[in-house]
């Protein structure tokens, strides 16, 4: 059964696919990409939240990429329990040096994060009771929401640290949702692969390199730091200029959206952006570019919505990428060519799941992983 999930999953990456699908929705509604799923793969949607996760139990490094594309992550095996009363968070100070018994250990090589990316992209391909069949996309969000917090003005944030595993930070409104992720990822053994994440959803080939360590509730970031979806083009640079990244690098960083979907309860937004949600392709761009979209009539937060199915959203710091000249081109670029939009996505998401890092000499070799077949 996981062969047939993953030649579905493939199968869906070709544009006569993406086609298909979208003739089928406007014929039967949002209802056939989720029974087609359902019957022949099955994919499905969850009908309960995971349970939560004991706090003493909690053995994984979530700092750069916990949760998707192009990161692993590898804790110190030991447990780290939430503060019991209110912590201080970083904001504007200066980064001190880590806890030197929360430093991860030299001795892991690369035959042990091979083994980790091995057991996760296992884990994803058996359990596909989440949302349209996978946690790929979730833990993608987590991964990116570890490593988004960073200001390149004060070197806080970032992904090293594990924060995540704090209430202060995990309960920001923006990671709403991401328990998912973290149970999930929770049963294996106190690492995380990330490069996972990506790459089974057919995206490109995402290096990595260890040298992150665990750090206490003090260096949880402030709420505030990560994207604002209901803004415009002024807010991304804002909050992708606090990190280093350019117009280029803020574009092809949004095809994130290719996959996954909004929920209601969550972020208050609702529906997928793509009709493969589980598969990484540059759909999300050349839908951007070709659909016509309104504003979705509802009593939710200001979204839009396709003309033609009425099953898809974009956001309004999507629809940013076409109002402004600059972000347009990029996204012109990447709808008419994958190759261009995976090579330069894969660029960009080493640098994401890096900030903050303080790699030490000797680690300047980045591990690149097989997928599974």
């Amino acid at each position: 059964m996981a062969t047939t999930s993953r030649a579905i999953t493939r199968g869906l990456r070709s544009k006569t696919t993406t086609a298909f699908l979208k003739t089928a929705s406007l014929q039967r509604s949002a209802t056939v990409p989720r029974q087609a799923f359902q019957q022949q793969a099955r994919r499905g949607y969850a009908s309960s939240a995971p349970k939560a996760p004991s706090p003493s139990s909690l053995y994984l490094f979530y700092g750069a990429a916990t949760a998707v594309v192009g990161g692993t992550i590898f804790s110190t095996l030991r447990p780290n329990k939430p503060p019991t009363k209110a912590q201080p968070t970083q904001d504007s100070k200066q980064p001190k040096k880590p806890n030197t018994d929360a430093t991860i250990s030299a001795s892991h090589t690369p035959a042990d994060y091979r083994a980790v990316y091995s057991s996760i992209a296992a884990k994803l391909i058996d359990e596909s009771d989440y949302d349209d069949g996978s946690y790929a996309p979730i833990l993608l969000r987590l991964g990116w929401h570890c490593s988004g917090t960073y200001s390149a003005a004060t070197g806080t944030g970032g992904s090293n640290g594990a924060t995540m595993r704090f209430d202060l930070e995990s309960k920001h409104g923006a990671n709403s949702g991401l328990v998912h992720a973290r149970d999930f990822l929770e049963p294996t053994s106190g690492l995380s692969q990330p490069c996972a994440r990506l790459q089974e959803m057919g995206g490109p080939t995402v290096a990595w390199r260890p040298g992150r360590s665990d750090r206490d509730a003090e260096w949880c970031t402030p709420d505030g730091r990560l994207p604002d979806d209901a803004k415009g083009q002024d807010h991304l640079r804002a909050i992708f200029g606090r990190m280093g990244f350019d117009d280029r690098e803020i574009v092809a960083l949004s095809g994130a959206h290719a996959v996954g979907r909004c929920h209601a309860d969550r972020s208050g937004f609702e529906g997928p952006w793509t009709f493969s949600p589980i598969t990484l392709t540059n759909d999300f761009y050349r839908l951007l570019l070709d659909e016509a979209w309104h504003e979705r009539d509802w009593k939710g937060p200001r979204q839009f919505q396709d003309d033609e199915t009425k099953t898809l959203m974009m956001l309004p710091t999507d629809m940013a990428l076409v109002v402004d000249g600059a972000f347009k081109g990029h996204a012109e670029r990447y709808a008419e060519d994958q190759e261009v939009f995976f090579e330069e996505f894969a660029v960009v998401l080493v640098k994401l799941f890096e900030l903050g890092v303080p790699f030490q000499k000797g680690q300047e070799e980045r591990i690149e992983f097989a997928r599974t077949e």
